[in-house]
């Protein structure tokens, strides 16, 4: 029998994205360009555009175009469900407090008529404030969400597994772009925010093109003359929910990109 070679392991590379949910959109379209216009080995045309004031490479393919704006479309309607999943949850987290608050309070007054009567029978019926009532709420977690969008870029090798002949895709480069959403409400947020964004932005395309000048020998031969040697495939993965919690700071997207401002 014929002996298979050990499959190689692809070359990973983990990004990072941050915006607003008006920018999201345009920051992972501007990231998934700057990959493929690294990595589209047919003859493009080289085109830019403007994203939060960086001028980035754009791949004018229409095939390409199209999956990039489906998969990042899709990517906004899981953040767009999983807002509003959260806000369902600290809802009803916030209507048990006020319930838990309701039934302390009511129990305080009980307490406290009862102790007053108590106390009455001893002092002719002279009020005395024994027992006082009050309980403080917490405060609302930020909002936002996060995502990620996968890229993997294949070669076809030719497989010979006992009865089966043919070709078979196999993935020797992947990059994973994982996306955190904010949503400042204030001014001064907002401008954290929008700086925050930037840097992050400008990191990420850097990373990218340090990491194509760096890292080339994994990437397969071309042993195909078809126009894209190499097929590829984007996929939209949700992960690590964000939102709902009580009132410490360190959980949501401050926590995260704090140091970027």
């Amino acid at each position: 029998m014929e002996k298979l070679p050990s499959p190689r392991m692809p070359q990973e590379f983990i990004l990072d994205a941050f915006a607003d949910p008006t920018s999201v959109r345009d920051v992972v379209r501007g990231i998934l360009h700057t990959i493929f216009f690294h990595r589209y080995f047919p003859t493009i045309t080289p085109q830019t555009h403007e994203v939060l004031d960086l001028t980035l490479p754009y791949v004018a393919e229409p095939e390409l175009e199209t999956l990039i704006d489906q998969r990042t479309a899709s990517l906004m309607r899981e953040l767009a469900a999983e807002k509003t999943q959260s806000q369902q949850q600290q809802t009803q987290s916030q209507q048990q407090q006020q319930q838990q608050q309701q039934q302390q309070q009511q129990q305080q007054q009980s307490l406290h008529q009862q102790a007053r009567a108590v106390v009455g029978g001893f002092l002719g019926g002279a009020a005395s404030p024994l027992l006082g009532g009050g309980g403080g709420g917490g405060g609302n977690g930020g909002g936002g969400g996060r995502g990620q969008i996968s890229v993997q870029f294949m070669e076809k090798t030719r497989r010979r597994k006992m009865w089966y002949k043919g070709d078979e895709e196999v993935c020797w480069e992947s990059w994973t772009v994982r996306v955190t959403v904010a949503e400042p409400r204030t001014e001064s947020e907002r401008a954290k925010v929008r700086k925050a964004m930037e840097t992050t932005l400008l990191t990420t395309v850097m990373k990218i093109i340090t990491s194509v000048n760096t890292y080339k020998d994994h990437i397969p031969p071309i042993t195909t003359t078809e126009t894209n040697p190499f097929p590829y495939s984007i996929t939209v993965n949700q992960k690590e929910p964000v939102g709902g919690g009580g009132g410490g700071g360190g959980g949501g997207w401050g926590g995260r990109f704090g140091g970027l401002y």
